[in-house]
């Protein structure tokens, strides 16, 4: 059997609640499937993290460009 979790609500989650309930789903199913998409949404966003850092740069350019910034700021002073 499934546990059986309590969540404190306030006035923005139950108006979320009330837009994810409207057609008739009921507020256990829509916090199941709420929690299922966060839970994708947020996996899918470390996948792409992770994918973007392998990412091959190529070849340096030759620009450091922490030293022109500090150039350029230096001549604001």
């Amino acid at each position: 059997m499934a546990d059986t979790i309590t969540i404190r609500t306030d006035e923005e989650t139950e108006h979320a609640l009330d837009v994810l309930t409207r057609e008739g789903t009921s507020r256990s199913a829509a916090v199941r499937q709420a929690l299922l998409e966060a839970a994708s949404r947020r996996e899918r966003a470390g996948r792409m993290r992770r994918e973007v850092l392998r990412m091959d740069l190529g070849q340096p350019d030759g620009v450091n460009v922490a030293e022109e910034l500090a150039r350029d700021r230096a001549g604001e002073r």
